[in-house]
């Protein structure tokens, strides 16, 4: 079974991978004709749709019907209601067949037509209802409810599932795969269906995880309230942390906080205005960007065990850690990061895992098990985490990261040629980005993009899938400007058309 959610991340990869949706709502569609068609002799038939795209669906259900059956459409609305492109396309090919056409102005022949019909078609509200039904659909579900000796066939979902208020199906046409929380008896005998969903689509990430879960600021939201990150990094590699910053910042994060030691705070408050420090010095430039503090640690170079309280005064003041960007292989500072991996956990923060901080975890690896933690290991470093040394073949690799996933209880994206994402149940891959992007720094530019989507509350699973797309895209929009010369702030440059042209 699937979510509705997902269902609308399949509906958008399988367009992103060639297969449009005008063509995915004219099989579906046709499965339904189809299925009656086989299944009842000719009788009378009345599909209610809706104004959104399952009213699609009964659009073209409808005209493929009409060429068998006496076939009449009621729309749950006006014409000028019918929300999407595709449903007004197949709305308007219904008044070149064969068809009786009702709409809302005519609901007093809503009773006649039930009367009249042997055949009642659902095709009013689909996936993703919750709440309560409102009028007219909720007089409408009543009416049909009431209905005796008729043949009811809801299209993909019975309207108003996961409500108190819901239509009493016969059979429900379903597609690709049966719904949550779909059964027989809230859906009568279910007929799962092909509508050529490919199988890419299903495999593969696309912009469909973005568009379906990247949550958008509320109106009224306040700084702070759309994601606050706290990346520890820096050390010998001063760049890391600042470009994991940069990034969490353009993929729209509210508030960054970079805990750093003192030479590398130094050197990132010179690299720019958005780059700020809280003190007397920085005050002219705070002004033009208050979303990214930069606190120094004790120490000048590394991170120490002395810095693990100040970074514990934090932990409520933060949703998010992305730990490990340019930290450097020191003894000091990986009993460091193991202690303030374990405050995290307890405080059950999401964390991310990166770079030098994933041998730490390597060592130890109780320490994040069943937390909401996302490790991004390339093959080296997974090595490093699991001890396993996966192969280059894409199956091997598939096989490792969803076990250890399933292990620890966390999620992993493997990155390499094709990235490899999992939560220990679900695998996803991306091939999304460009050979180019072999250059450093664009492991730091994906570990903060997955930083700043679980500092705005996205699940670990959905934060990598959302990441490894973003990332890649920004890669390939850069690559089209800089070709081989491309540096990874090129990619953080390209991150909001990326945002713009699909949110």
């Amino acid at each position: 079974m699937i979510t509705a959610k997902e269902i609308r991340v399949l509906d958008r990869n399988a367009e992103f991978y060639g297969f449009p949706s005008a063509t995915l709502m004219e099989n579906a569609g046709k499965n339904v004709a189809d299925f009656i068609i086989k299944n009842f002799s000719k009788k009378n038939i009345v599909v209610f749709c809706g104004t959104g795209n399952n009213g699609g669906d009964g659009f073209v259900a409808a005209r493929y019907l009409s060429k068998k059956f006496n076939t009449t459409v009621f729309l749950v609305g006006k014409p000028k209601d019918v929300k999407t492109d595709l449903s007004k396309k197949n709305f308007n090919k219904l008044k070149k067949a064969k068809i009786n056409l009702y709409d809302i102005t005519s609901l007093n022949k809503i009773d006649d037509l039930l009367k009249s019909n042997k055949i009642i078609i659902d095709a009013m509200l689909g996936i993703g209802l919750s709440g309560k039904l409102r009028e007219p659909y909720l007089t409408i579900v009543k009416k049909i409810n009431k209905l005796q000796q008729k043949i009811i066939v809801s299209v993909d979902v019975p309207t108003g599932l996961g409500t108190d208020c819901i239509v009493k199906a016969g059979y429900t046409v379903t597609f690709h795969d049966a719904k949550i929380p779909m059964n027989k008896q809230n859906s009568g005998k279910i007929k799962i269906t092909n509508i050529g969903i490919p199988k890419k689509a299903e495999d593969y990430i696309g912009p469909g995880e973005l568009i379906t879960y990247y949550p958008k600021p509320g109106k009224q939201s306040h700084k702070g309230e759309n994601g606050r990150l706290m990346i520890i990094g820096g050390g010998p590699y001063y760049g890391a942390p600042a470009l994991s910053a940069f990034v969490a910042l353009r993929t729209g994060a509210d508030l960054v906080h970079i805990f750093t030691p003192k030479k590398v705070a130094n050197a990132i408050t010179s690299y720019s205005p958005l780059l700020i420090k809280p003190n007397r010095l920085a005050k002219n430039l705070a002004r033009f960007s208050p979303n990214l503090i930069v606190r120094e640690l004790k120490n000048e170079d590394i991170l120490t065990l002395d810095d693990v309280k100040t970074v514990e005064k934090f932990v409520n003041k933060v949703d998010t850690l992305l730990i490990g960007p340019g930290l450097g292989n020191c003894r000091e500072t990986d009993a460091a990061v193991e202690k303030i991996l374990q405050i995290f956990v307890k405080h059950k923060k999401s964390i991310v895992i990166d770079a030098d901080a994933i041998k730490v975890v390597g060592k130890k690896l109780d320490i994040i098990k069943n937390s909401r933690t996302v490790i991004t290991p390339h093959t080296g470093e997974f090595k490093e985490l699991t001890g396993v040394k996966v192969t280059d073949k894409l199956d091997n690799k598939i096989k490792n990261v969803k076990d250890w996933s399933k292990k620890l209880g966390i999620t992993i994206l493997l990155k390499g040629p094709v990235d490899v994402i999992s939560n220990g149940e679900i695998v996803k891959l991306n091939d999304v980005h460009n050979q180019a992007m072999t250059v450093g720094g664009t492991g730091d530019v994906l570990a903060g993009i997955v930083g700043c989507m679980l500092s705005k509350n996205v699940e670990p699973f959905n934060a990598a899938r959302i990441a490894a797309f973003l990332n890649g895209s920004a890669g390939n929009l850069a690559f089209e400007k800089r070709s081989y010369g491309l540096i990874s702030t090129d990619i953080i440059d390209e991150l909001p058309n990326v945002l713009k042209k699909y949110l």
